[in-house]
Formats: C-alpha cells, structure tokens, sequence
C-alpha cells in the first residue's frame, strides 16, 4: 500500500524540480513513518514559496469555525483559508499568481460536510485563472470507497458544508472528488493525481498500515469518520454533538434528556449494525459546557451493514418525538450562512427537517434519497480510480 505522497518521491519528483511550489496541507499530511510533507520537502530542497492552511489551520489548533490567522511575516509565508469572512474560504489570485505548482495532501473523511473537499475545489477554481498545477496526493477514503448514502445538495442551498452535488456520503477518494470537480463542476485548472498503489474500495483506514492521524480536533478515531456522516446532522441543532468530550460524534445528548429513555426508543428502530448505550457526560467547551447531559454512545457493531446517515436521522427522529418542547433547530449563523438554517444546510436542501415535523416514518425518509442517491452513483462511476 502505498499513497500520493510517498510515489511522489519515488516516481514524479520531476514535477518539482525547479518550481515555484506551493502547498496546502494539515497535521495528517504524513507519510508511513510519520514523516509530514512539509518536513520532506524541506528535506528533498524543493523551494517553497507560501504555504496554504485549510479550516482548522496547518497545524490543526483551531475548532469548527474558528477563523485563522496569516502569518506572513514567518520564513514562508502562510496564508489560511478560513478566517472570518466566507471571502477568505478562496486564496486570492495574486496568492497563486507566482506559484506553478500548487501541492494538496489532505485526508478526506468521506462526508461532503467536512470542509477539506470544497477548499481544494476553491483553490482548483483560483488555480484556472493562474494556470497554477494542482497536484493532488491520494489517500484512502478512510469510510471505506463502496458506501454511498443520502441525497445530494440543492442549488439554494450550497455552502461550505455542501457546495456540490455529492451525496452526504460520497464513497470517494480526494483525487477523484479533484476529477469531479474539474469534469463534473467545470473547475478547469491544471490537475494532476498522483494515485495511491495497493488501495481497495472496501477497505477502511485502519484495516491498512498507515498512522491515523487527527485531520482535524474533533475527529480524533476511524470509528469517529465511521458515523461522522449521520451524526455531523447534530450540528444543525442544539443537541450536543460531543465536542467538549473525549469521543465526539460518538457521544450525544443535552440536559433535558433521559439516557435510557432515548435509548429503548432508539432500539425501536432497528437500525442495522449499532448498539446503543445510555450514559451521563458533561461537555468541557461548546454546546451545553460544564452541564451535565443525558444521552447516548452509538457503538457501531457491524460497518457493513451500519448506516450512518440514516442512524444520525433516527437520532434526531427519536429526540424531537421524546422532547418535542425541548428539541431546537441552531438559529444562528452557520458556515458563515444567515439565513437559511443550519440543518437545511447539512442536508443539501429543507426535506428532512419537514419529513420530521410530518413524522415520515425512517423507510419512507431513506427512500426519498434514492432517486438522487442512484443518480450520484452514474455520475461518480466515471471518476473512480481505484477497484
């Protein structure tokens, strides 16, 4: 098994030499041996000329939606994409202007909520005015490439949690989300895939020898990305979403709820391949710090027969029918979105939060993905690169 990143050293170092390079990375931009790029670089004597930082930063310090800082005035200048106004979620053309080669090593998730995905298309579409080559270096999806569910992202409703049509759990590597954003979205800069050797569709991260490393503060296991696609819809409410604890998306609840209570009505469900355990915690920072909350751990049983996203929705499901005056939709900004509400948002469009309010039965609120779900797939078969 091998990814981007170590054959690019061993087969395209040519790609490299003598350019002005750029790139943007985060703490799992590693390789193997635990090596991170920017060291290997610095070691191979290729010139850097900026460095990029997506959300989070490129030291991976900063929470979900906490604005970074530049640091121009350090050896090499970096330059962060995500600061406090949506314009900053762009480099500006003068910040790829003078780089000719543009390196993305970013470890992906596999949900289209998770941020990485959009600022390397923000940079593709940058990159096509600059003729800057982006230059992707593979890593597994760490989800595994098979699973695909949800629905797909309504015009209106685009923003940094879903900017393009991909389905909530895309099923995708980073360098083939590149190809669907170059082909399918029309982001036309120069685009090269460095592919990972050794990589099998089904396998998840931690089935492979390579280091997990957290790619952003939140998503500290594999088992956290394995329901993160389902339980990332909590951020559109004010349930805790288990940040401020040591299992984040795992862990959820709020004051008000009854662990066992929500836990027989979550069993009612029948959801495949989780467990369900009550429990008691009290978040140390974000939603409902210091207070101790009533909820639940989901201990995934089966990965491949778990559903994340149709799991996070029953979650839902069961505390707004338990606690209809306690359950609240988030009401402030999102994303650096006002006005539509956050949990439209995650959802690519306003159905789910109306199918929950008319009580739609799980079955009948999973078969209303399948249209787009189906159509997700046609498109997507086009850019696979691996088996």
């Amino acid at each position: 098994m091998q990814i981007g990143l170590e054959r690019l050293f061993r087969y395209h170092s040519k790609l490299l030499q003598g350019k002005k390079v750029a790139l943007l990375a985060h703490p799992a931009s590693i390789d193997k041996n635990f090596c991170h790029l920017f060291e290997i670089l610095r070691e191979k004597k290729i010139h850097l000329s900026k460095i990029f930082g997506p959300e989070h930063g490129f030291y991976g310090q900063a929470q979900d939606m906490e604005s970074v800082s530049h640091h121009q005035d350090s050896p090499i200048p970096q330059i962060s994409l995500y600061g406090s106004k949506i314009e900053s979620l762009k480099p500006k053309v003068e910040d790829l202007k003078d780089c000719e080669v543009l390196i993305v090593d970013l470890q992906d998730v596999g949900a289209r909520y998770y941020t990485y995905a959009y600022t390397l298309a923000f940079c593709m579409e940058v990159a096509a005015q600059t003729q800057t080559l982006v230059l992707v270096l593979d890593r597994p999806n760490p989800i595994n490439g098979r699973s695909v569910e949800g629905n797909l992202v309504s015009e209106k409703f685009r923003s940094f949690v879903g900017y393009y049509p991909l389905a909530n759990r895309h099923g995708m590597s980073l360098g083939e989300l590149a190809q669907f954003f170059k082909h399918q979205c029309q982001l036309k800069a120069p685009l090269t895939i460095i592919p990972m050797k050794g990589w099998h569709r089904a396998r998840y991260m931690d089935e492979l020898r390579l280091p997990w490393v957290l790619p952003s503060p939140n998503m500290p296991t594999v088992e956290t990305a394995v329901v993160y696609p389902g339980m990332c819809l909590l951020e559109g409410t004010e349930i805790s979403e288990g940040r401020g604890t040591t299992r984040p998306f795992e862990i959820f609840g709020a004051p008000f709820i009854d662990g066992e209570a929500l836990v027989r009505r979550l069993q009612d469900f029948r959801l495949p391949g989780v467990r369900f355990r009550p429990l008691a915690f009290k978040p140390t920072f974000q939603k409902h710090a210091g207070e101790v909350c009533g909820g639940a751990q989901i201990h995934v049983t089966r990965r491949k027969a778990f559903k994340s996203l149709l799991t996070g929705v029953a979650i839902l499901k069961a505390i707004s029918e338990l606690y209809p005056q306690d359950f609240a939709w988030r009401e402030r900004a999102y994303e650096f979105v006002e006005d539509i509400p956050a949990i439209d948002l995650l959802a690519g469009n306003e159905a789910l939060r109306k199918q929950l309010k008319e009580d739609w039965s799980l079955k009948r609120i999973e078969e209303s993905w399948e249209e787009e779900r189906q159509a997700f797939l046609k498109v997507r078969k086009q850019y696979l690169l691996y088996t």
